[in-house]
């Protein structure tokens, strides 16, 4: 098999990037190590920042999203049984986020990728990638018992964190950036309508908590547990009374149960890999980055990498300049590395650490304090919130 770009990984970043450049004439291959069903039911991000929301719509693969999808025009801050509104329209000029679940986007980009793009092939599994320094990159992959080869002008790994792609990056080129966290996220799944039309974030002195949502009939909630928590460990009464004491407010709201149909824990960790090009191989999404998912960075990121790429070989072909090529690494990372920025100030702000102070309390509930009553600050939350711009 021979295309153009070939594109390891059938995540959004792979399957967004597949789009693009279909649109922009350029042959791709898609390979996916998954089943088609794997990719469309993992519960991955659901807030999609207003440069991803544009991006979807101007690629043609909104059209579910604008109909089912809900807007959301701000967010919770709650702690010391306060609540603090952040109006993202009001404080950035009219951007907003969009509630619309990994899952949903992943459907809606096969659906056009099998209807109007090129290959997609799941159950293929990317081997290695060979010949990433030459000018005729390969992919070495199993599918249907036997081991092919795809031979590319270009390579994009969106294989994520433990995937082949960064691999073939020489030890000696790569840098590596990161930082774990010791806690994790509980996340529930619940047949139950959110209890607040916007997500809250609340700090609590027995940990964080988030509130969200991934329809009007099903809530989407996480408690701060200790690394390693077993999710199991946790009964689904233990884990209403717990979130309940969390979001405590001192008027009225009260917090609605309902089934628990899904609950894991996912851990917290920063990571950033350096460079995110090799010859004629590039990383996209979680292949080069993650973020602790507190400033809903993940998905977003990736569709920046992809939008970078895309634009870059566009116009390679239409001007015969690798400017934009050969910049795909920096220009990426500039963005990347305010996201980490913020996706760690957030973490810090809203989580209690295992061996917080009560000096370390006090400044968290000021930093806080600070935020809710400064415009700028406030500004600042709703600039990085709803996403940095895309170059």
């Amino acid at each position: 098999m021979r295309t153009t770009v070939g594109i390891i990984g059938a995540g959004p970043a792979g399957l967004l990037l597949a789009r693009l450049l279909h649109n922009a004439g350029i042959e791709s291959v898609v390979l996916e190590s998954r089943d088609r069903t794997y990719v469309e039911q993992r519960q991955r991000a659901g807030i999609l920042e207003q440069g991803t929301v544009d991006v979807l719509r101007a690629a043609g693969a909104a059209e579910r999203m604008d109909r089912e999808g809900l807007r959301h025009d701000g967010i919770e801050l709650r702690f010391a049984g306060e609540r603090h509104r952040v109006d993202f329209p009001a404080l950035t000029g009219g951007s907003s986020v969009m509630v619309y679940a990994q899952t949903e986007v992943c459907k809606d980009l096969i659906a056009l990728q099998l209807e109007e793009g090129g290959p997609l092939l799941f159950e293929a599994e990317a081997l290695a990638v060979e010949g990433a320094d030459s000018d005729s990159p390969k992919i070495r992959f199993r599918y249907e018992g036997r081991e092919d080869v795809l031979e590319c002008d270009w390579v994009v790994g969106c294989d994520g964190f433990w995937g082949v792609a960064r691999k073939a990056f020489p030890a000696a080129l790569s840098r590596v950036f990161e930082r774990t966290y010791p806690f994790g996220w509980l996340g529930i799944l619940a047949d139950v309508a959110p209890s607040h039309d916007e997500l809250v974030y609340a700090r609590h002195e027995r940990g964080f908590a988030l509130l969200s949502m991934r329809s009007p009939t099903v809530s989407r909630l996480y408690l701060q547990v200790p690394e390693g928590t077993d999710a199991e460990a946790w009964s689904d009464d233990d884990i209403w009374a717990e979130l309940e004491r969390r979001f405590e407010t001192h008027d009225d709201w009260r917090l609605e149960r309902g089934p628990i149909t899904q609950k894991s824990v996912t851990p917290m960790r920063s990571y950033v890999h350096e460079p995110m090009r090799h010859g004629r191989l590039f990383l996209a999404g979680d292949a080069a980055h993650i973020v602790p998912p507190t400033g809903a960075k993940g998905l977003n990121l990736a569709v920046g990498d992809v939008v970078t790429f895309a634009r870059a070989l566009t116009h390679l072909r239409e001007t015969g300049s690798a400017e934009r090529l050969d910049a795909y690494s920096a220009t990426c990372l500039r963005r990347i590395w305010q996201a980490e920025r913020f996706s760690y100030d957030m973490t810090t702000l809203l989580h209690r650490a295992p061996d917080a102070t009560p000096f370390d309390e006090r400044i968290q509930l000021a930093r806080l304090r600070r935020l809710t009553t400064s415009p700028a600050a406030l500004a600042d939350l709703a600039d990085g919130y709803t996403g940095f711009p895309l170059e």
